[in-house]
């Protein structure tokens, strides 16, 4: 199993906002130090908590800090932005990293982005996958490209000058474009059908609670039989939230109590998609549960692993085992409110608990074997 990280990123409101940057800067270039394969980076841009609201603008400030890492826009929020704005803006950092590059996308889920781009009452869906095949038709045509749909249209036809370059979109550098991953957040999600169909690939949310993220591999599966493929386990990412520390005390009061930012996180995640989004469904097992019990306490001690290294290790174990086999742990990233835990928890998540959890793995292919 190997191990990524995701940061939407939240913080809390009134933190410096350039001490919020600097941390989560310096939290991908020591994941990429410490052997993590990808860092995914959120983006929105009417909200003071999730701070980054461009993320490739981001992300190509990591460009010449990392040297392995993958990094992945986590997502491009497709209906808030023109294709043709997207297709060049990815193609010049796929460029720029030269194949490190994960292309993130989504139909964005926050109301007041949608609200402030004016599409708050559109089908965001129907944008969603306007926008991507206009960007992917871009990157497959040749200029003036002349493609128009419900929502945007694309052309250069009347102002092309072929011999100066002028009217052409840049193309990627990874053929025929980067490596396209959808969050899933949704239990038994349809979208995951139609992201196996057309190779992309699926990382199931870290806010959902285990019985939701194991109904998507089902789906994934279904999704590749359809085009005569074989799922591979390799493919699915899970995000989770994971608090790694020397004792137990630590772990706890960090990770599970009021005083944490995990807390914190799901507090306000509990605001957004419970009070305002009609989302609690996500929260619960039993439906019936009803949305007033649907605490901060209740969702981190329901989604957050805490613990010492050999508690961790058991814990990504017993989760694996509830949702089935996948190829990448991906670690949430959350406020450095202490960030000597912060980076404590990520070294010994990749230096202590991941060689515990693999080695683990392999004996179990073993013996089934």
């Amino acid at each position: 199993m190997k191990i990524a990280t995701f940061m939407m990123p939240l913080h809390p409101l009134g933190k410096s906002y350039p001490q919020s940057l600097r941390e989560d800067r310096e939290a991908i270039i020591l994941a990429d130090r410490l052997g993590f394969e990808e860092a995914y980076v959120g983006e929105h841009v009417t909200d003071a908590a999730e701070t980054v609201t461009h993320c490739m603008t981001f992300l190509a400030s990591l460009i010449s800090e990392t040297k392995r890492i993958k990094l992945g826009t986590g997502t491009i929020n497709i209906p808030n932005s023109h294709p043709a704005a997207i297709a060049a803006q990815v193609a010049m950092l796929d460029n720029m990293l030269e194949g490190r590059f994960m292309m993130g996308i989504s139909p964005g889920g926050l109301m007041s982005d949608a609200e402030v781009f004016g599409n708050l009452g559109n089908d965001r869906t129907a944008m969603f996958i306007e926008g991507i095949n206009m960007v992917l038709k871009i990157w497959e045509s040749e200029p003036p490209y002349n493609l128009e749909g419900k929502f945007w249209k694309v052309s250069t036809e009347k102002t092309m000058i072929p011999d100066i370059g002028q009217g052409i979109i840049l193309k990627p550098f990874q053929k025929p474009h980067p490596p396209i991953v959808g969050t899933v957040v949704a239990p038994y999600s349809k979208g995951v059908i139609a992201m196996a169909e057309r190779g992309w690939l699926p990382i199931s949310a870290n806010f959902l609670m285990p019985e939701w993220v194991k109904t998507h591999w089902p789906n994934y599966v279904e999704g590749k039989k359809n085009i005569g493929q074989v799922a591979d386990p390799a493919d699915w990412r899970i995000a989770k939230s994971i608090f790694v520390a020397d004792d137990e005390a630590t772990a706890q009061r960090y990770g599970k109590s009021a005083e944490g930012p995990y807390h914190f996180y799901f507090k306000q995640l509990v605001r957004k998609l419970v009070g305002f989004g009609n989302r609690g469904n996500l929260f619960k097992v039993d439906q019936s549960m009803p949305d007033s019990a649907i605490t901060p306490e209740y969702v981190t001690n329901q989604l957050v692993i805490a613990g010492t290294v050999n508690s961790v290790a058991d814990q990504i174990l017993a989760f694996r085992e509830k949702v089935g086999d996948f190829g990448t742990l991906v670690y949430a990233c959350h406020d450095w409110m202490d960030p000597k835990l912060g980076k404590r928890s990520m070294e010994l998540l990749a230096e202590k608990v991941m060689p515990v959890v693999n080695a683990a793995i392999a004996k179990g292919s073993s013996k089934a074997a």
